[in-house]
């Protein structure tokens, strides 16, 4: 079975993520191929979209093959990790520039490298089964694949605290948040597959529904002045200050998180509020370097996926012990 099928339907260029069992998870033959396709069918009268879906009902795409990253790093292959991250963004960077609309039909968990391949499209359309997150500081990153470029673009300070706190958003939240552009039940999914097929992204508006309520929406003040503070520990402060039950829960997140990855997203994120795509994708490629040395990526993977414990040890532990001119001095060219 073929971890990635690509074929032309009707109007479009259907792509679909084909790793079920491994929550449809990239590899680099998939990015490869995906790259190859989509220089086809750019300049292909034929196809006037793009609509790439995932197999299964558990996962638009869990990400980047985080297993495989640990077993390269392991192995001290700083070459490979360099290649997946730097075709993965090179990707990344296609899909937002592709002159056809380019629709993700996001069902199921759509998180890092998946937000990567959906995001930076035309049309995200998303499921009150989708999950969308960046949680990379659970695992001692930071929010890749543009995350720096679009994180910052989204309302107030909401970016921020998606990028920190990895909080997973579902279909109507994701669309209130602007990670998705359309909220489509699961069960209209399949006949809008078939209508893109046969009319194009036209169709769009036709199986869209209204939003509920956004359930962050109670919340919008508080991140706002929370994740708008200029540094990590002021955000922790400013948490401290709210005396909140919302407030001790996201506080409890954070300090649950890399405080290393936190500082470093956290001023990733920030240097690219006024930074275009390229730029950004540039930055991260650039942090990867220094971040896949650091001891907490290799722990943060070790806890949450390998050995599945839940208990990363932490180097520093605490957000205050982390040296902020060490964060800085990760950021020599930006």
């Amino acid at each position: 079975m073929a971890a990635l099928e690509t074929r032309q339907d009707g109007r479009i260029g259907r792509i679909l993520l084909n790793r079920p069992d491994a929550l449809n998870a990239l590899d680099l033959p998939m990015i490869r191929e995906m790259s190859q396709v989509l220089v086809w069918w750019r300049d292909k009268p034929r196809v006037n979209a793009v609509v790439i879906e995932g197999a299964g009902e558990r996962a638009f795409c869990a990400g980047g093959d985080i297993r495989a990253l640990y077993e390269l790093a392991r192995s001290g292959d700083a070459e490979s990790i360099e290649t997946f991250f730097r075709e993965e963004y090179v990707l990344n960077r296609a899909i937002a520039e592709f002159p056809k609309p380019y629709v993700a039909l996001i069902n199921g968990v759509c998180m890092g490298g998946g937000m990567g391949v959906s995001i930076h499209g035309t049309f995200r359309i998303a499921t009150e089964h989708a999950a969308l997150a960046m949680p990379e500081t659970a695992i001692g990153l930071f929010p890749d694949v543009g995350g720096s470029y679009f994180l910052p673009r989204l309302p107030g300070a909401l970016g921020m605290y998606l990028a920190l706190t990895g909080t997973r958003l579902n279909g109507p939240d994701a669309a209130h948040a602007g990670f998705a552009t359309h909220f489509v039940p699961r069960r209209r999914l399949a006949a809008l597959s078939a209508g893109l097929a046969q009319d194009g992204a036209a169709v769009l508006a036709g199986y869209a529904e209204q939003l509920p309520d956004f359930s962050l929406a109670r919340h919008r003040t508080s991140i706002d002045r929370c994740f708008s503070a200029s540094s990590v520990p002021e955000i922790l402060h400013r948490l401290e200050a709210e005396r909140s039950d919302w407030a001790r829960e996201t506080t409890a997140a954070l300090r649950a998180r890399s405080p290393s990855s936190l500082c470093w997203s956290f001023e990733l994120i920030r240097r690219g509020e006024d930074s275009m795509l390229g730029q950004c994708l540039a930055r991260e490629l650039a942090l990867t370097r220094e971040v896949t040395r650091h001891q907490d990526l290799m722990e943060g993977i070790r806890a949450m996926v390998i050995d599945k414990d839940r208990n990363p040890s932490w180097r520093p532990p605490r957000i205050e012990d982390v040296d902020p001119a060490a964060i800085q001095a990760m950021f020599p060219a930006s």
